[in-house]
């Protein structure tokens, strides 16, 4: 059988160029490269995660991700800071994660999930 190396979800963007602004100014990621004269499709990173930006082709605005990482109370708080659109604060889970949802230019939305705080709370978004 011949195994999956990765995934890169490709998301529609209306306009490049301020997407890739948000991702890096905003969530955190760096500019990786861009193609097209004026750019139209483009790469942006962060940690092993990566992301293709195309503008007006490919995908659908309103896409959903998990993204999957150690700490998202420390994010909540970078996120914050940055201006970034938090739709939702880091809750524990019943599915045993902590989460916060947060929103792209385009109304992409993304799970940010960690392992579970123990806290009370139970206000996820389950969709």
């Amino acid at each position: 059988m011949n195994d999956f190396q990765e995934a890169t979800p490709i998301l529609n963007v209306k306009n490049l160029q301020a997407s890739m602004d948000y991702y890096v100014q905003k969530l955190g990621f760096e500019k990786k490269w861009d193609w097209g004269d004026p750019p139209d499709f483009g790469c942006i990173g962060r940690g092993k995660v990566e992301i293709f930006l195309c503008q007006g082709g490919q995908g659908q605005p309103g896409m959903w991700m998990s993204i999957f990482m150690d700490d998202v109370d420390a994010l909540y708080e970078e996120y914050k800071k940055s201006g970034a659109t938090i739709l939702d604060p880091p809750a524990d889970c019943p599915w045993q994660t902590r989460e916060m949802l947060v929103e792209d230019l385009d109304g992409h939305r993304f799970r940010m999930s960690g392992k579970p705080s123990g806290r009370a709370e139970q206000s996820c978004t389950e969709g």
